[in-house]
């Protein structure tokens, strides 16, 4: 006789459980029994004249299990999905205008890229009182105020570099490097001097001022902005030569961020250059003179000039003598040797009704301080003054 907990056929065949197998993976939760056709009636409901004991749902009232077919549960997500997909771009499309919205209205932006402008160039020529002192160029210098100048690019010194508000410290050691690099290049290279070449000056310019540096030798204008004495130091071969390859050198750089995203260095520098004839060859020279040129430029930078090793010049302000005032604009510079002098400075006419660029005839007197004093002035050379 069975046990209380054994059913009234008996053990079942088989292994324990192994007919429960079929039905292991139903779950009777709620969303099963959403999904049935069949409802039962209530208790209540059944009191009531009903011959049968279930009924049956409307399709569209029985979701059906999850996944199955295009009814019921299947039915819902098909048509949850398309909402979803839109709901997905919807928030997509608002971020990302969002961010091109933040973008376009953010403070913090870096300011747009300049165009270079061109540089504004002003060359002043110095004329002795007197004639030019001449003699050996060591004794020449070491009576002039030069003798305690540094030689060569030793004399332009680089001041120690700071951070500033959008340059780091490397930045403003590249910028002041460019500079010294474009002085060396425009006042002391023996080709550039001597109007061999002018590349070495021209490759540290920005690109977009090369049009003009061009232009200043093909087509010079006293226009201030197409006088190549502007750009860099230049000599006639023709006429005159380096009695002294070491040129003397002293002055200064320094720095400050003008704008966000904008550095400028200003350099201001007396160059010392000892000259002869063209074509003497006595030696040692004795017949030598100094002549002297003061330049003061101011360059800008922004983070993109940097990795070119290429500036902007702003401005170039020379004065540069012994030699004659002149109405036109060399090519060249044109020292005044040993024992010449300067010819009457006559300005040249102005007319105040022609239009265009002011271009006023300056010319200055070399002071008798900047000369060498002392015994053995040269030959033909006036008192000290």
């Amino acid at each position: 006789m069975a046990g209380h907990r054994d059913p009234p056929e008996g053990e079942p065949d088989g292994p324990p459980g192994a007919d429960d197998d079929e039905y292991r993976s139903v779950v009777f939760d709620e969303s099963f029994i959403r999904a049935a056709r069949l409802q039962e009636f209530s208790a209540r409901e059944r009191m009531t004249d009903h011959s049968h004991a279930v009924r049956k749902l409307p399709p569209h009232l029985s979701p059906g299990p999850p996944g199955k077919g295009l009814g019921g549960g299947g039915r819902r997500r098909f048509r949850n999905g398309p909402r979803q997909l839109l709901l997905l771009l919807l928030v997509l499309v608002l971020s990302f205008g969002t961010a091109v919205y933040l973008g376009l209205r953010n403070p913090y932006r870096p300011p747009p890229i300049r165009a270079a402008e061109q540089a504004r160039i002003s060359v002043i020529p110095l004329a002795p009182e007197g004639r030019v002192p001449g003699g050996a160029p060591a004794d020449l210098l070491a009576r002039s105020p030069a003798a305690r100048f540094r030689v060569g690019a030793e004399g332009i010194t680089v001041p120690g570099a700071r951070p500033t508000g959008d340059f780091a410290e490397g930045q403003v050691v590249a910028a002041l490097a460019v500079v010294k690099d474009y002085l060396v290049a425009s006042s002391l290279d023996p080709d550039v001097l001597m109007g061999r070449t002018v590349r070495p000056v021209r490759v540290l310019l920005d690109p977009e001022q090369q049009g003009q540096f061009d232009r200043s030798f093909t087509d010079p204008a006293d226009d201030g902005r197409h006088d190549p004495i502007g750009w860099l130091v230049r000599f006639d071969p023709g006429k005159v030569a380096l009695a002294d390859s070491q040129v003397r050198v002293r002055g200064s750089l320094r720095y400050e961020e003008t704008a966000p995203g904008t550095l400028e260095v200003t350099s201001d520098h007396v160059f010392v250059y000892a000259l002869r004839p063209a074509g003497s060859t006595a030696r040692p020279a004795a017949d030598a003179s100094l002549f002297t040129v003061r330049r003061e430029l101011r360059f800008r930078f922004t983070v993109d000039d940097l990795p070119r090793h290429q500036a902007a010049l702003l401005s170039s302000s020379s004065q540069a003598g012994p030699q004659s005032c002149s109405a036109d604009v060399p090519r060249a510079l044109r020292p005044l040797l040993a024992g010449e002098r300067a010819k009457p400075h006559n300005p040249a006419a102005t007319d105040p009704y022609t239009t265009g660029p002011v271009a006023p005839a300056l010319c200055g007197t070399l002071s008798p301080l900047a000369e060498p004093t002392g015994p053995g002035r040269g030959p033909g050379s006036g008192p000290a003054g």
